[in-house]
């Protein structure tokens, strides 16, 4: 690099007299044509010296700054290029120049979206349509982690200029749980990447606690008449005891303890998972580690990516918690039915008129419908409730092993009924029976599910079918001599199975020996007329 900007300026002007070959040019012109540039360009008006433009020329013609100019005396007297096409501007670049150009490009592209740097992108694209240039070959050794297809990019500039002005907002924002979308004053105060995701940190009001916004909920922004609330936010602080975004107020920081395997020990010891990471002990298969943090979503998902190669050793909700993921994960792999499995079914389902499904709901969908029918009815219930309206029904309980289930043969069927009995039955369905309130022509297209939300057995009165017998409706005399040559065998059903049955088959309940809950759901699918 020139030791100055001087320097700079006189090997432009003496690389613009030697591309000018209308004239001829002696040392003094050079000097004096040097001596006006730094007048002109820097206010200096002590002249350059013969000495200075000597060695000037003497570094072009080197290879000190990669010119090597082509500077040669013709008569002994007068400077000129030896290649008339040659200018220090056109020479090519080195190849660590080319390397360090390409990673600059690389950085200054990491900051797409921000005003100030709008000004640069023509630059930034321009640089790099010429490094791609001098770079045929070559490839970049430094690749940021980037998202360009994010959604709410958009928005980081805006919000950037609303915070540094200080400037409430009215911002229309939708969640992944929320139904629709809803808009309101919010006072922003910092934007934060995690995870190569935007958030927006602010308040609603300032009595309330501080929000995470993620940038790619966000649907609109405009500035809002509402004051400005200032606050003294401190962004070190306010995130200092957390991994990630997620901060509550009412949490405690907590010690997690965690045991890594001697495998993937190096890993988190290099790279900590939080800046409280301490080492307690270490043994011959692992190291047990101690954060200081709250515990939130993000640190579950940290935890859940280290998959077999950690244990939690403490607290003991948050074992619990990692646990159950773990097992509703193992779960989604054992209760996925395949097209192949559900053919078997519905041919078994032919001949008996009834097959027990393991692989439908898996143990923490079954606890989120009991909370969900518990926050509906509460605890007054009737041995048999109607569960009104059946579209709310349907998003409660249809997934997606029952959706296959249900339009496997029949794409024009639709959710009729759907009941819950909460506890034990009555003695009307300890008989045998059928259900009568379906047409025996229609029988054969409709489907009976039943989720059982417990386990059952003879304490709470377990069920009996008779295989075979759905294919017509039998008057009580052809019951009783169907029950009386047939075997009845009870079925015993573990919380989260599912009997799908016809609604024709002779079925009944086995009294329980106390007074006690045995909660069941049952749909009946029918066709569309």
């Amino acid at each position: 690099m020139p030791a100055n900007r001087n320097a700079l300026v006189r090997y432009k002007t003496i690389d613009n007299c030697l591309q000018r070959r209308n004239r001829k040019w002696t040392l003094e012109d050079l000097m004096d044509a040097c001596s006006e540039a730094l007048y002109e360009y820097e206010g200096i008006d002590k002249g350059v010296s013969k000495r200075t433009t000597q060695a000037d020329i003497q570094v072009m013609r080197s290879d000190k700054l990669g010119y090597n100019a082509p500077i040669v005396v013709v008569d002994k007297k007068y400077y000129t290029y030896e290649d008339s096409t040659y200018s220090i501007t056109n020479i090519p670049l080195s190849q660590q120049d080319l390397g360090l150009l390409s990673e600059s490009v690389n950085l200054l592209k990491q900051f797409k979206g921000f005003s100030h740097f709008r000004e640069l992108e023509s630059m930034v694209q321009k640089l790099e349509d010429h490094v791609y240039a001098q770079q045929t070959a070559s490839r970049p050794v430094i690749d940021f982690e980037k998202n360009e297809n994010l959604k709410g990019l958009e928005f980081l500039d805006q919000l950037y200029q609303y915070i540094i002005k200080r400037q409430a907002i009215r911002i229309t924002y939708q969640s992944f749980k929320a139904r629709s979308a809803n808009t309101f004053n919010f006072h922003p105060y910092l934007l934060k990447e995690f995870r190569n995701r935007w958030f927006l940190i602010g308040k609603k009001k300032a009595s309330e606690d501080f929000y995470n916004l993620a940038l790619d909920r966000i649907i609109e922004v405009a500035a809002s008449e509402v004051a400005y609330c200032e606050t003294d936010f401190d962004a070190e602080q306010y995130f200092k005891n957390v991994i990630g975004v997620s901060v509550s107020d009412s949490l405690p920081t907590e010690e997690v303890l965690i045991y890594v395997n001697h495998k993937h020990a190096p890993y988190l010891l290099t790279k900590p998972l939080h800046h409280s990471q301490k080492e307690i002990k270490r043994d011959h298969f692992g190291v047990t580690l101690s954060l200081a943090v709250q515990l939130n979503f993000e640190l579950e998902k940290e935890l859940l990516g280290l998959g077999e190669s950690i244990q939690i050793l403490a607290p003991e909700r948050l074992k619990r918690k990692i646990r159950e993921r773990l097992n509703t994960a193992s779960e989604n792999y054992q209760n996925t039915l395949t097209e192949k499995g559900i053919k078997a079914l519905f041919k078994k389902l032919q001949y008996q008129g009834i097959v027990v499904l393991q692989q439908v709901y898996s143990q923490r969908a079954i606890r989120n419908i009991s909370r969900q029918l518990h926050r509906l009815l509460g605890d007054q219930l009737a041995y048999r409730v109607d569960l009104l309206p059946l579209d709310k029904v349907v998003e409660l309980l249809l997934n997606k092993n029952v959706n296959q289930l249900i339009y496997h043969r029949f794409t024009d069927m639709e959710l009729v009924s759907a009941t819950y009995f909460p506890y034990v039955p009555t003695s009307a369905y300890q008989d045998w029976h059928q259900s009568t309130t379906i047409e025996a022509t229609k029988a054969a297209q409709t489907l009976v599910l039943q989720i059982h939300l417990c386990d059952t057995s003879t304490k709470n009165g377990r069920q009996a079918f008779l295989k075979g017998s759905q294919r017509q409706q039998h008057s009580n005399t052809d019951k009783e001599v169907i029950v009386k040559n047939a075997i009845t065998t009870f079925q015993e059903a573990n919380k989260g199975n599912v009997y799908l049955f016809s609604p024709l088959i002779l079925t009944k309940f086995e009294a329980a020996q106390n007074h006690t809950t045995r909660p069941v759901i049952r749909l009946v699918f029918a066709p569309i007329y």
